[in-house]
């Protein structure tokens, strides 16, 4: 939460920054105190010296990327929810506090930056193999939880009726980590659950859903969705999983900014921030 909170501060910034520097007059007056006046060029040095490395970045960064790649509103909204849900009371108060605008400018400027490192991409067939090493005895499931048996029992008649197993997670379950991917745990082995939890998915097999499972968390309802099967078969479908979690490094990202900032000819006019994007010295 913390990066998230970074990001935001900086994003807040951002606005009052541009308007400072944009000034008709270096001298206009932007607070009157009895001791003396704030001009908006002190404002602005203010916000340079306190923001503007952060602001200037995510300025030139929302500028190179949306030259080549698009966001589209539908986007922003999914993910700004995705993170609602990942961080609950946290996020809702960070948005209480700075406004929905700003959040949702941060959020976009993400997006364009994983969009850009996509394409920086690329899965080797060593590297899918090495990942299907690490899958051997997991299966890859997701799961409902609801807090008591009747809530359960209620989600299951919809599932047997032939609602969707990822809209009712969506709408049921309590787990914020999975709730908005469907209820998708993803891989795991044995000992990564809870025991009753382990013991119910280890025996489903590929497809089937279990009865709700009791455990200190609430109510499961368990759907294991994959298991480990020969290589060539799972080969298409592990290179996308290679290929978003590549994209999700930090260097990967760093990488395809640097970049977008080299092809789009950024040259920084303020003296005090010229060295931004520049490389670091090799040593």
């Amino acid at each position: 939460m913390k990066k998230v909170a970074i990001a935001i501060a900086a994003a807040t910034s951002l606005f009052a920054l541009s308007a400072c520097n944009n000034a008709d007059s270096e001298s206009e007056v932007v607070v009157e105190t009895k001791a003396g006046n704030i001009t908006k060029d002190e404002f602005y040095e203010a916000m340079k010296n306190r923001f503007g490395g952060d602001v200037l970045t995510e300025l030139v960064h929302e500028k190179v990327l949306s030259e080549k790649y698009e966001v589209s509103e539908k986007d922003i909204e999914a993910e700004f929810e995705n993170l609602k849900t990942q961080f609950g009371a946290q996020f809702e108060s960070v948005i209480q506090m700075q406004g929905e605008d700003v959040v949702k400018q941060m959020v976009k400027v993400d997006l364009l930056r994983k969009k850009a490192a996509a394409e920086e991409v690329e899965v080797t067939d060593e590297e899918i193999k090495a990942y299907y090493d690490t899958l051997e005895g997991q299966v890859k499931a997701s799961h409902i939880l609801v807090a008591d048996e009747a809530k359960a029992k209620e989600v299951k008649e919809k599932l047997e009726a032939g609602e969707k197993f990822e809209d009712l997670a969506k709408e049921y379950s309590t787990d914020p980590g999975s709730a908005q991917n469907g209820g998708d745990l993803g891989w795991f082995g044995e000992g990564a659950m809870v025991k009753e939890f382990q013991d119910a998915a280890f025996k489903l097999k590929e497809g089937e859903v279990s009865e709700p499972v009791k455990s200190e968390f609430g109510y499961h309802i368990i759907k294991v969705t994959e298991t480990v099967k020969p290589f060539e078969e799972m080969k298409e479908d592990l290179k996308e999983e290679v290929r978003k979690q590549k994209i999700q490094q930090p260097d990967t990202i760093q990488q395809a900014l640097d970049n977008a900032i080299k092809d789009s000819n950024v040259e920084v006019k303020e003296e005090d921030l010229k060295d931004l994007f520049k490389a670091p010295a090799k040593e």
